[in-house]
């Protein structure tokens, strides 16, 4: 499986100023070669190439580069493809699916751009990095990382990694190629239903409340426009130094999170059941007051970290189809909208059951798992003579 290291280059002024002005460049470069594979269609990589590879060499990238940049934009429209086909940039007509379609994918002036080995060296006894710009090669940049994080890089870096420009800083992540543990047959599926009032929910018992997460998110709201109001320069520093705490607090939320739920399926031998949430925010309509909460809501996020961390440990993962799971009951199977009381209370119309709704949710979703998976898995029937 693959996973991502991210190191933190140090680096000196004239070193920024290169790095600066060679991601500028390359991305310039990308939204000529997008605007080309716009007008053409789009086409496969090996004939995008034909047409645009000359013009990028004459702009100054070395040939490994072009060749990155080519691929680059190619594999965006591949990807805004994937995204139209699954309904993510809205219905076929829709005025946001139509603004995709009519113009060429355009690249920030920031944007990463992917390297290889023959643009980028490691050496990791001394923490140093080799790399490539368009001013020349700059040997012997520093670069920080957690112990492990270093440990990981040493043994399973594998690949390209991609130069980042973020808040002024530059950062190299690096995919690293881990094994993964094998996957054991589960006794049963610990459900996850997933929510903003109580972040994550699951049938074992375990609530990771979103009270304090929404609090502070409301805070950080405030704050930033009442910083923004003012337009002085202070408060321009001060929003520049706050910028992304918000987002790096609720992203070590949900690292914690994803560890608690998949150490606990480890050691009771369980899968995990999850809801297939992708899209939610396009079918979902709600008043403009709760849509802040729901789009600041790092629901995906918290699902890919459960993912990887339990392919890491070898723990099993099924992802069932959320529909009426907030108004079905988990013991009779009765679905009437009626049946959700309220946003904490769940009344089973049908059979009287009362239950707190999320853990009746989690309780649905982990039999919803448990089917799935024997629908599934090879056959443990004896073969007939």
């Amino acid at each position: 499986m693959k996973l991502a290291v991210q190191v933190k280059l140090v680096l000196e002024a004239d070193q920024v100023a290169a790095l600066s002005a060679t991601l500028r460049k390359v991305n310039e470069a990308a939204n000529w070669v997008s605007a080309v594979a716009f007008d053409r269609g789009v086409p496969r990589e090996y004939e995008l190439r034909k047409h645009t590879y000359s013009e990028l060499k004459s702009r100054g990238l070395g040939a490994q580069t072009a060749q990155h940049t080519i691929k680059k934009v190619r594999d965006a429209y591949t990807a805004l493809k994937a995204n139209m086909e699954v309904g993510n940039v809205g219905k076929p007509g829709s005025k946001r699916r139509r603004r995709a379609e009519s113009k060429p994918i355009v690249f920030r002036h920031t944007a990463a751009q992917p390297y290889d080995d023959r643009c980028l060296s490691w050496q990791f006894d001394t923490q140093r990095v080799s790399i490539w710009t368009t001013a020349g090669r700059i040997r012997g940049v520093r670069f920080e990382c957690s112990a492990d994080g270093l440990k990981l890089l040493r043994e399973h870096r594998q690949g390209e990694s991609d130069l980042v420009e973020r808040d002024g800083g530059f950062y190299l992540i690096a995919t690293c190629e881990v094994p993964e543990a094998q996957q054991y047959e589960p006794e049963r599926f610990i459900g996850v239903d997933l929510g903003i009032v109580n972040i994550a929910t699951t049938s074992s018992g375990y609530q990771a409340a979103g009270r304090n997460l929404n609090r502070r998110r409301q805070r950080h709201s405030a704050l930033r426009t009442k910083l923004q109001r003012k337009e002085t320069k202070s408060a321009k520093r001060l929003l520049k130094k706050r910028k992304r705490r918000e987002q790096r607090h609720a992203t070590n939320i949900n690292h914690v999170i994803a560890k608690t739920i998949v150490t606990e399926a480890e050691r009771t031998s369980a899968g995990i059941a999850l809801e297939n949430l992708g899209g939610i925010r396009q079918r979902v309509r709600l008043r403009k007051p709760q849509r802040v909460a729901l789009h600041s809501w790092a629901f995906a996020q918290l699902g890919r970290f459960i993912a990887y961390k339990a392919r890491r440990a070898g723990v099993p993962v099924v992802h069932i189809d959320p529909g009426y799971t907030s108004q079905t009951c988990c013991e009779c199977g009765h679905v009437n909208n009626r049946n959700r009381a309220s946003q904490a209370l769940f009344i089973c119309r049908n059979c009287g059951v009362v239950a707190h709704a999320d853990r009746n949710a989690s309780h649905l979703i982990a039999q919803r798992g448990a089917v799935m998976w024997s629908a599934g898995r090879e056959s443990r029937v004896p073969a007939t003579l």
